[in-house]
């Protein structure tokens, strides 16, 4: 199920190799690296290929500090169905990738941060 929108894109992906892929594409596309997010279910994963893919992970800037701060305290579902909310797809849809992401996917967005 991949989503396009006029501000934001979503892609689930297999792997890490396939989601750096995914980001090139995007980059070769007209999205700046600001513009793309990778999210994992394992914290860990998702930072080292958010670091290989140069991309951002979901932080303070999305989530807001009562986000941020309320993340910490939400089981990773949790945080994770709250991040894809924050960067603007439906709870409907948060819960439907935050399900595959459980399964070892990888979602990369893009969403054009308007200035």
């Amino acid at each position: 199920m991949d989503t396009i929108r006029t501000q934001a894109y979503a892609k689930l992906l297999e792997n890490g190799i396939q989601a750096i892929e995914e980001v090139n594409r995007l980059l070769g596309s007209g999205y700046t690296r600001d513009d793309l997010y990778v999210i994992s279910h394992n914290e860990d994963r998702e930072g080292r290929i958010a670091d290989a893919a140069d991309t951002n992970e979901v932080g303070l800037h999305e989530e807001g500090l009562f986000g941020a701060i309320a993340n910490m305290f939400r089981s990773r579902g949790d945080a994770l169905r709250n991040k894809i909310t924050s960067l603007g797809f439906s709870a409907a849809e948060a819960a439907y990738y935050e399900k595959e992401l459980d399964s070892g996917k990888v979602l990369v967005i893009a969403k054009k941060n308007l200035h």
